[in-house]
């Protein structure tokens, strides 16, 4: 069953930022993105948050069991360093790991960034939302999302999500011919 009303969480992962020490820079690259993006009517649901994995978990399962996202995107905690564990709450609360989502994300991002090797973002599905862990650098978010977002409504058309319409002046969206919503 699809949701009637179609909501799309963000959530910004750092320390700094949910402190108040710094301007959150990602969260509304990653808003003003999905807005050029879709031309049918959404609801945000964002977040700022710390760098702390049972916040990360709960704030996803809230946004998707409770809140009923379609679509959660990330930035934030995806490196390296000991506090990044955004992906490891992701996986925590997915039931499907989907690995081509990170690995055109590094693609892309390797073309750009030689330190792209060290994104370990992933991407996967809880129920009927699709979670993608993205950069958290503005300018790779856009390139990230570019790369990966053909392939994301009918992602979430299969676990029947919200059906999501694109601007294909922006970007087209790819559906199999059978799938397309008449």
């Amino acid at each position: 069953m699809q949701n009637s009303e179609i909501k799309i969480g963000f959530i910004t992962v750092s320390d700094r930022a949910s402190r108040g020490e710094y301007e959150d820079l990602g969260g509304p690259a990653m808003q003003a993105w999905i807005k050029q993006a879709l031309i049918n009517d959404w609801v945000a649901v964002s977040k700022v948050i710390a760098d702390e994995q049972t916040l990360i978990e709960s704030t996803l399962v809230d946004m998707v069991d409770y809140q009923g996202c379609s679509l959660i995107v990330t930035t934030g905690g995806t490196g390296p360093a000991k506090r990044d564990v955004t992906p490891e709450a992701t996986a925590n609360v997915c039931e499907k790991i989907l690995d081509g989502f990170a690995e055109q994300m590094r693609a892309v991002s390797l073309q750009y960034v030689p330190t792209a090797i060290l994104s370990r973002q992933i991407a996967g599905t809880r129920g009927s939302c699709l979670i993608i862990n993205l950069p958290g650098k503005p300018s790779a978010i856009g390139e990230c999302l570019e790369a990966v977002f053909p392939a994301v409504p009918y992602c979430i058309d299969l676990i029947e999500g919200g059906y999501l319409e694109t601007d294909e002046a922006f970007i087209k969206a790819f559906r199999p011919k059978h799938a397309v919503k008449k």
